[in-house]
């Protein structure tokens, strides 16, 4: 029996600086490369038809949906990847994926994708393979989806399968905050979901997709709003009301409203999603807890964070910044070394490991973690530098 033919379906527009590491990463996995360029004026195109790209010209429309569909129209294996250009496949997935599509009845297989540089949720799950199937089609104009017609179709053929596949199929580079300021992703996003919900007020996705957004942007009383509409609804999925109340549970700890900050991160823990999904929702409730002097139950959490994903630097760094207030400087200090080692750039831990050296004793190692911390402030220009350089000088350290 032959395997399936595999598509890759993309949407591009100036992605010189990305696309050409997706497309390597994906070369020895799908059978044809399928672009719709909505308008690219770099060399985008020419990237993609060196690398044997069928490339098609759409027309933007302010609708995700509509360019992913011509895109898919233009397809003609059984199956279909879709991937952003700021994404990389993870080839350590590809006998998985292998088998997958090689299922009879599976309709659709969710990737993990891993949110590069992302703490608030570091991990999401995403419907982007599935059967080139006529009735399968994205829906929304952002944050665009197969997943309503693909429920529209289970209730018709209930005997397709959807099916999770373990691990972390794709990297995604997309949300680091320079990266959005740049390309100018955060004022897209909130022109073409408001203009998504003029039509459907009581989404309870595009609620908590808006909501979030608001929040992010300073007007936290509309934002507010719209997250407690998306839950008052009563018919989000289990992964949007885990997001509605993990976005209402930050909203409310940083408008200091402890009790109802509490409830929601407690809701949200208690949806039964993925485990990987809820990371954030743990490292936040973790830092809600350490704020308010709940160490305990903060170190728990953490803990279950590093168990779940032992490669998140911030859990070491909140788990060491608890055993530095608790008097355990040697833990403190192997907790800084820790994030460290997995985050090399991280300058609050140097400075914090700086810190709790000093106090410990261990004077060389602290100068040491001070000019690392110092050296990686000026990389980002920030004024933490001068500051740092002062104190050590009047410390009599340097």
């Amino acid at each position: 029996m032959s395997m399936p033919r595999l598509s890759l379906c993309m949407i591009v527009q100036n992605e010189a600086a990305f696309l050409g590491d997706c497309l390597a990463s994906v070369a020895s996995l799908v059978d044809e490369i399928v672009i719709a360029d909505t308008g690219s004026t770099d060399n985008t195109v020419e990237i993609a038809t060196q690398a044997g790209a069928k490339v098609i010209t759409v027309p933007w429309q302010d609708d995700f949906a509509l360019a992913r569909n011509q895109a898919l129209a233009a397809t003609t294996g059984d199956w279909v990847l879709v991937l952003d250009a700021d994404e990389r496949l993870n080839i350590l997935v590809k006998d998985g994926i292998e088998k997958a599509i090689a299922m009879d009845n599976a309709l659709v297989v969710n990737l993990m994708r891993h949110e590069l540089g992302s703490n608030q949720s570091p991990y999401s799950l995403v419907s982007r393979l599935f059967r080139r199937h006529p009735a399968v089609q994205f829906n929304r104009a952002y944050h665009e989806t197969i997943d309503d017609s693909v429920l529209a179709l289970l209730t018709q053929e209930p005997d397709w399968q959807v099916i999770d596949l373990p691990g972390v199929a794709i990297l995604h580079q997309g949300y680091d905050p320079t990266l959005l300021r740049q390309r100018g992703k955060t004022q897209r996003a909130k022109h073409l979901l408001e203009k998504a919900r003029v039509d459907n007020p009581q989404d309870p996705y595009l609620c908590s997709k808006l909501g979030a957004l608001y929040f992010s942007l300073g007007d936290e009383k509309e934002g507010v709003k719209l997250l407690k509409q998306g839950l008052k609804s009563n018919t989000a999925s289990i992964p949007v009301r885990f997001e509605l109340h993990y976005h209402l549970a930050n909203a409310y700890r940083r408008q200091q409203k402890w009790e109802l900050a509490r409830k929601h991160y407690q809701k949200a823990l208690d949806e039964e999603i993925l485990l990987p999904l809820k990371l954030g929702a743990l490292i936040n409730y973790g830092a809600f807890l350490q704020d308010l002097g709940e160490l305990g139950e903060a170190i728990k959490l953490y803990q279950a964070v590093i168990h779940i994903d032992p490669s998140q630097a911030i859990a070491f760094f909140n788990l060491a910044m608890i055993y530095k207030a608790q008097g355990n400087l040697l833990e403190a200090i192997k907790g800084y070394q820790e994030a460290i080692t997995l985050q090399p750039d991280y300058a609050e831990a140097y400075q914090n490991l700086a810190v709790t050296s000093f106090k410990a004793g261990l004077i060389q190692e602290s100068v040491d973690a001070f000019q690392q911390a110092i050296a990686l402030y000026e990389q980002r220009q920030s004024p933490e530098a001068d500051r740092l350089r002062k104190n050590l000088g009047e410390m009599g350290l340097i």
